[in-house]
């Protein structure tokens, strides 16, 4: 019995040690309202709500977020500013985004959001950091 919790606690460590930390440097924050929201999402859940998420206070100019235990692999980040705190992206009836939105990779779509691929990061067992410009559209 030991044997196999030392296994356990062993197996627990070594997936812990090999997550990283993603620092996101969200730039071109016009104004102080609201929340920056940001998500490190996989494939299988880019432009969802199950990703790795976490939120900072909104700062004219920059604000910096770290989401720890990321596990190796391909992720993209998406972030918004959420101006009016409701904790959601808001749209236009036609569905296109009415708050500053910014991809990894400066990622953009055309006709629509962007595709996973165009924004992929390779996230290994190091932390990294990313700078996301910030695009609040023609408003």
């Amino acid at each position: 019995m030991k044997f196999l919790m030392s296994m356990i606690a062993f197996v627990g460590f070594a997936s812990i040690a090999d997550a990283a930390e993603v620092t996101i440097a969200v730039q071109g924050i016009r104004n102080d309202q609201g929340q920056i929201m940001v998500a490190v999402c996989d494939e299988k859940h880019f432009l969802g709500n199950e990703c790795h998420n976490a939120r900072a206070k909104a700062q004219s100019g920059a604000v910096v977020v770290t989401i720890a235990d990321i596990a190796p692999g391909n992720y993209a980040v998406q972030v918004y500013h959420d101006e009016n705190g409701n904790s959601q992206l808001d749209k236009n009836f036609l569905g296109i985004p009415t708050e500053a939105i910014g991809f990894s990779r400066d990622a953009r779509g055309h006709m629509g959001p962007p595709k996973f691929a165009d924004a992929e990061v390779p996230v290994s067992n190091e932390p990294i950091r990313l700078d996301i410009q910030l695009n609040y559209g023609d408003r």
